[in-house]
């Protein structure tokens, strides 16, 4: 792609460069014609290891306004300086703390930010117009290596239209600023997923202006108590932003993201609801869960962002997770909520600025269901229940349920009846690969309508689990009791073919039934 520039009458064309470079034997050439395109005020996209970044003469003013237009950022959006060498620190910045020497020669090169008084060779295009400065010394060779070779000072915003998730691979940068920037350095991959943290190290006690890999915690265990800005949880501030990413909305994909909070198990209940919901619409909704989580879910694009038991990967693929949803055609996203605590604290500072604070409250949804599962019950769980259930999951439901079928008396799995399996078949439906489950204790709860196909079985249930802690028995009916029909349900064991056929049809017309009694209890719309 070409970019045209009108000046003076004539019109000039911006090619943009893409370049891979390997991490463990770096082109020193292709480096230094990246440096020297930052020296003349060009543009340079290269990997850290926390996002692409944007790279520029931090020095030059004019560079500064090159950033802005390529990035579309609001010009009083600061800029974080890049440098590579701890002595450099020294000549753009006022003064020194004793804390921020401290916290350099623990975490630098790293992912942590500094803000200081700037000292007057910044100009102020870099700065957003403030009498501060931010600084950081990245860990990736290839960014070490490019700062050096353009000349020492490289502000860096990440690499991507301004708003839009952070580019975490160069396919993002190439998607966002091709034919706006000179060159991209393609290194791959990066680290850690996540931009930087900032700490303000002009106020007392040094404030986390935007959390990072570099959690608070870790900062506290060397210098001691650090405050956190309010409005990393969302509250709003009217004063300008002394760091990026404070004030605008940012990291955001083009279909309109919700938080749903709550404890998970809720959380997972309204998400299903929702897309579920959201299908009958003909609508497709986006999912982020996780490994643990990713199976629950049934309707809409699913993706698996990572492991809860190690939130690092989460952090990881975050702002991929979010591009892909903008290649898919979902008209709305639902994230599960995070938690708080180490890295997680930056993780859900991303998701509230790429939501705009939007949460959904579980609860509010979930409270609407009167039940989340439904069993059916017999005694083998090889004919009349799994039939049931197979039936219910083809019906038009306004709410989603977990469909399942138990036995009672099931000492080992086994596979479906075969005339059973027949006479689904014929019906378009199928139980092929089923193997019968047993009933177990934590089947009968608040949250699950148990159906029996005979009258035996509830009364079996009724005193097998009778005074046992932690079982709910009010929710246990038989079909035709539920359904208030008392057509009668033969177990067609050892019959023809022609018996298990009027049983299908039998339960065909009590699921039907159950149908309109379980569409009754949905009181409107998510």
């Amino acid at each position: 792609m070409l970019r045209a520039n009108r000046k003076n009458g004539i019109i000039k064309f911006m090619e943009t460069k893409i370049n891979k470079i390997d991490r463990n034997q770096i082109d020193e050439e292709l480096i230094q014609e990246a440096g020297v395109i930052l020296k003349e005020g060009g543009l340079v996209a290269f990997p850290t290891e926390t996002v692409y970044g944007l790279g520029a003469n931090a020095l030059d003013e004019e560079a500064a306004k090159k950033t802005y237009a390529a990035k579309g950022r609001p010009s009083d959006n600061p800029l974080i300086v890049h440098i590579a060498d701890l002595e450099d620190l020294d000549e753009i910045v006022e003064s020194v703390p004793q804390e921020a020497i401290l916290l350099a020669q623990q975490f630098w090169p790293g992912p942590l930010t500094m803000i200081f008084q700037k000292s007057s060779i910044v100009p102020y295009g870099t700065t957003g117009g403030l009498e501060t400065v931010a600084v950081r010394m990245p860990k990736d060779p290839i960014a070490l290596k490019l700062i050096l070779a353009a000349g020492g000072y490289v502000s860096a915003p990440s690499a991507n239209t301004s708003g839009r998730p952070s580019p975490t691979d160069a396919k993002h940068v190439w998607n966002d600023l091709n034919g706006k920037i000179d060159m991209i350095l393609d290194g791959g991959n990066v680290e850690i997923g996540l931009e930087s943290t900032i700490l303000d190290m002009t106020v007392t006690p040094p404030m986390i202006l935007r959390p990072g890999a570099i959690t608070e915690e870790m900062l506290e265990e060397v210098i001691g108590t650090v405050s956190v800005d309010k409005s990393i949880m969302g509250e709003d501030t009217n004063s300008p932003p002394k760091a990026p990413g404070m004030k605008y909305r940012h990291y955001a994909p083009k279909a309109n993201l919700m938080i749903v909070e709550g404890d998970l198990k809720e959380q997972i209940f309204a998400i299903r609801q929702i897309a579920y919901e959201r299908s009958r619409e003909g609508k497709q909704v986006g999912i982020i869960a996780t490994e643990e989580t990713v199976g629950f879910y049934t309707k809409g694009i699913i993706k698996n962002i990572g492991s809860r038991e190690n939130e690092k990967t989460i952090a990881r693929n975050l702002y991929r997770v979010l591009r892909e949803f903008d290649e898919e055609d979902v008209s709305e996203i639902y994230s599960e909520l995070f938690a708080v605590s180490g890295i997680g604290s930056a993780i859900m500072n991303r998701l509230e600025k790429a939501a705009g604070h939007s949460r959904i409250l579980a609860h509010d949804i979930v409270k609407k269901q009167r039940y989340r599962r439904i069993v059916f019950v017999s005694d083998s769980d090889t004919c009349r229940g799994p039939i049931a259930a197979q039936i219910l999951k083809q019906k038009d439901l306004r709410q989603e349920y977990w469909i399942d079928s138990k036995g009672l008396v099931v000492l080992f799995s086994e596979p479906i009846n075969q005339k059973a399996e027949a006479v689904m078949k014929s019906n378009q439906l199928s139980l092929e690969g089923y193997t019968s489950k047993p009933l177990v204790p934590k089947d009968l709860n608040p949250d699950t309508l148990i159906l029996a196909m005979e009258q035996n079985q509830k009364d079996k249930m009724l005193s097998e689990y009778a005074n046992q802690d932690g079982i709910y028995l009010e929710n246990i009916y038989t079909l035709n009791e539920f359904v208030n029909d008392d057509l009668v349900l033969p177990d067609p064991y050892g019959q023809p073919l022609t018996a298990y056929g009027e049983c299908y049809e039998k339960i065909n017309i009590l699921i039907d039934k159950l149908v309109t009694i379980l569409n009754s209890f949905t009181e409107g719309e998510v």
